[in-house]
C-alpha cells in the first residue's frame, strides 16, 4: 500500500505500527512529501508517523480515526466506499432545487447514519432535493456541532464507520436525493490537531475568531492548500457527495493571485468533467459580496452559490420583533420586501451594527445563486436557549416564514424539523475531553450574549442534557399543529415545482407598511401575507387567480386578505 505525508522541514520520517515497535522509514520526494511501499498488514491494526525520531502522532490525511483523534490512523478501502455509488444518478440542478440542513448526531434518538437513512422516505415525500450534512471531520469527544473538526479526511467515528458513511449518500441518491457536505478549511479545532506538528499549516500573519488563520498564501503554502483542496475531492470522488457549503469563507485569508476559493472550484470542476457529474461549491458568506459566484473571467471565484443572511435577518426581525444584536438593522417591510427581490439588503448602505458601509449590488448574481432560509444551525443554536421559529411564532407567522422562504426565487433551506414546527430546540453542545478547554467553552458561551440581551441561565454545553435535549422528537410530526404545518410545507413545495418561472426572474414585491401586509409574484404564483390583526385588501394583479393554498382562507380571489393569514395563488387553472 502507498503511504505518503507531508511534511516539508522534516529531516526524516518513519511510519511507525500500532504496536510502537515496528518501523519502517519513508523516503523524502518533491516539494516536501514523503512517500513508501508499505505491506497493508503493516498498517490494519493503525498506524502513527514520527518525525525527526519524535514521539509518533497520527496522520494529519487519516481516513479513519476510529479511536478519536489522538488514536491510530487506519486507512479504508477506496473501492469499498464506491461501490454503494448509484450509477446514473443526478441530483437536481441549483435552479430546482430545495436544502435540507441536517445534524447527524441530533437528527436521530440514535445520531447514526444508519437510523439518518431510516428517515428518508419522508425526506423524499416532503419535496426536498439535497440533503446537507454539518460538518463529519473527526473532532475529540462523542458529541459536537463539527466545526471543530482536526483530522478533516476521517468521518466523526460516533456517527458511523465510512463505509457507512458511503452508504447513507448511496440510500439518499435512491431516494432521489442529492447529498451535499458542510466543510470547514477556515481554521483547525483546538484539540487534537496535529497537522500544525508536519508543516506550517497556520500562519501568525491573519488572524481569525477561532485564532491563528490557515497558511494558504504564506512559505510552504502549496502543501496545504493541496491538503485542503484534495480534502474536498475525497468526500466528492470517493464518497459520492455531490456538492459542499463551504464554511465562513470571509476566514479564509489568501492574498495570492489565484484565491484558494478560485482554485478549489476549478479542482471541483474539472473533477466533474472527469466523472461526468455535476458538483455545487457553495459558500457561506454575509458579506453581500457577487464575487463569491461570479465567474474567473469577471474577477470572481467561480463558485455556484452563497448563503444569505440579509433574506434571514429581514425575515426574522419582522415576524419577531425582535432587535437585539444584528437584527438591529432589520424591522421594516421594506428591507423585507428588498430581501425578497435581490436577497440583499444592504448594498453598500451604513450599517449601525456594523459601524460602516456593508455590501454592494448583486449585480450579475442569478436567484439560485443565494441560498435562503427562515432557519438554520446558526440561527437557532447560536440563541442562548436554542429557541426554533417553533418556539417564538405563532402557527400563522410560522405559515408566513415558510412561503416567504420556500416561494421566492432563490434556493430555499430548510433546517432539520422545520417542516413540522418542532419544539425540541438545537443547542451548542460540546464533549471536549481537555477540563480547562471544557470550562473555557463553558464560561465563554455565557459571556456571548451580553450583547443581545439574552438574561438567564445559559445551557452548558458540555452537560450531556443539553446534546440529548437537542435530539429531534420524530412522533411530535402525528400531532395535529405539527401534522398541519408539515402539509402545510408539502404543498408549498409542490407549489414551487409546479410553477413556471423564467429564467433569472425576481419577484414583484408589494407591501404596506402602515397596514402590515406584504404580497408578491413570481411567475404564475401569487401569495401574500397579512401579519396584521385585522384583513387587508391586497391589490392582485391582473389576470384570473385561483386560490391554491390558504390558512385561513379569503372568500374569495381578490378578496380582503383574513387576518394573520397567508394566501397563495395560482393563474387560471393552474
Amino acid at each position: 500500500m502507498r503511504l505518503e505525508v507531508w511534511a516539508p522541514l522534516a529531516r526524516s520520517v518513519e511510519v511507525v505500527g500500532a504496536d510502537g515497535v515496528r518501523r519502517m522509514p519513508l523516503a523524502r520526494g518533491e516539494h516536501g512529501l514523503w512517500r513508501a511501499e508499505v505491506p497493508a498488514g503493516f498498517l490494519d491494526a493503525g498506524y502513527r508517523f514520527a518525525l525527526d525520531g519524535g514521539e509518533p502522532r497520527p496522520d494529519p490525511r487519516s481516513r479513519w480515526q476510529p479511536d478519536g483523534p489522538h488514536g491510530a490512523s487506519r486507512p479504508v478501502d477506496e473501492t469499498g466506499l464506491r461501490r454503494h455509488r448509484r450509477a446514473g444518478f443526478r441530483p437536481a440542478a441549483l435552479r430546482e432545487a430545495v436544502f435540507y440542513e441536517l445534524h447527524v448526531g441530533t437528527f436521530t434518538p440514535e445520531g447514526s447514519y444508519a437510523a439518518a437513512r431510516e428517515k428518508l422516505p419522508h425526506l423524499a415525500a416532503l419535496g426536498v432535493t439535497h440533503v446537507e450534512l454539518m460538518p463529519l471531520a473527526t473532532f475529540p469527544g462523542r458529541h459536537g456541532w463539527g466545526y471543530d473538526g482536526v483530522a478533516w479526511y476521517a468521518p466523526h467515528p460516533a456517527y458511523g464507520t465510512p463505509e457507512g458513511l458511503a452508504a447513507f449518500v448511496g440510500h439518499c441518491h435512491a431516494h432521489g436525493l442529492g447529498v451535499l457536505l458542510d466543510v470547514v478549511y477556515n481554521h483547525f479545532g483546538p484539540d487534537g490537531c496535529y497537522a500544525p506538528a508536519y508543516g506550517p499549516y497556520l500562519t501568525d500573519r491573519w488572524k481569525t475568531p477561532w485564532g491563528p488563520a490557515v497558511n494558504y498564501d504564506g512559505r510552504h503554502a502549496d502543501g496545504v492548500r493541496e491538503f485542503a483542496i484534495g480534502n474536498a475531492l475525497m468526500w466528492l470522488r470517493d464518497y459520492g457527495f455531490d456538492g459542499l457549503r463551504l464554511d465562513a469563507v470571509h476566514a479564509i485569508v489568501d492574498t495570492g493571485a489565484r484565491h484558494l476559493l478560485e482554485e478549489l472550484a476549478e479542482r471541483v470542476l474539472a473533477l466533474g468533467r472527469e466523472l461526468d457529474r455535476e458538483f455545487v461549491v457553495i459558500a457561506e458568506s454575509d458579506l453581500n459580496d457577487p464575487r463569491l459566484v461570479r465567474p474567473p473571467a469577471l474577477g470572481g471565484y467561480g463558485l455556484d452559490a452563497h448563503w444569505c443572511d440579509d433574506f434571514h435577518h429581514a425575515l426574522h426581525a419582522v415576524l419577531t420583533r425582535e432587535r437585539a444584536g444584528y437584527y438591529e438593522d432589520f424591522g421594516s417591510l421594506a428591507q423585507l420586501a428588498a430581501a425578497l427581490r435581490d436577497g440583499y439588503v444592504f448594498q453598500g448602505q451604513y450599517s449601525a451594527f456594523r459601524g460602516r458601509r456593508h455590501g454592494r449590488p448583486p449585480e450579475g448574481v442569478r436567484p439560485e445563486q443565494l441560498v435562503v432560509f427562515a432557519q438554520n444551525h446558526d440561527q437557532v443554536g447560536n440563541r442562548a436557549r436554542g429557541e426554533r421559529l417553533s418556539q417564538l411564532l405563532a402557527p400563522e407567522r410560522l405559515r408566513a416564514a415558510a412561503a416567504l422562504t420556500l416561494l421566492s426565487p432563490f434556493t430555499p433551506l430548510l433546517f432539520q424539523g422545520e417542516e413540522w414546527g418542532a419544539r425540541t430546540p438545537f443547542l451548542f453542545f460540546a464533549d471536549h475531553q481537555d477540563p480547562a478547554l471544557a470550562r473555557a467553552v463553558s464560561e465563554g458561551r455565557r459571556s456571548e450574549f451580553a450583547p443581545f440581551g439574552w438574561n438567564g441561565e445559559v445551557p452548558d454545553p458540555q452537560a450531556p442534557e443539553t446534546f440529548l435535549g437537542s435530539r429531534l422528537d420524530w412522533d411530535e410530526r402525528g400531532r395535529p399543529a405539527h401534522a398541519a404545518l408539515l402539509a402545510w410545507h408539502r404543498r408549498l413545495l409542490a407549489l414551487r415545482r409546479a410553477r413556471r418561472v423564467a429564467p433569472g426572474e425576481r419577484p414583484d414585491v408589494r407591501f404596506d407598511e402602515a397596514e402590515g401586509w406584504i404580497a408578491w409574484r413570481l411567475g404564475d404564483v401569487f401569495a401574500a401575507c397579512n401579519l396584521s390583526d385585522a384583513p387587508r385588501a391586497v391589490p392582485f394583479p391582473d389576470g384570473a387567480w385561483q386560490l391554491a393554498l390558504a390558512e385561513p382562507a379569503p372568500a374569495a380571489a381578490g378578496a380582503p386578505i383574513p387576518a394573520g393569514a397567508t394566501a397563495v395563488f395560482t393563474r387560471g387553472t393552474g
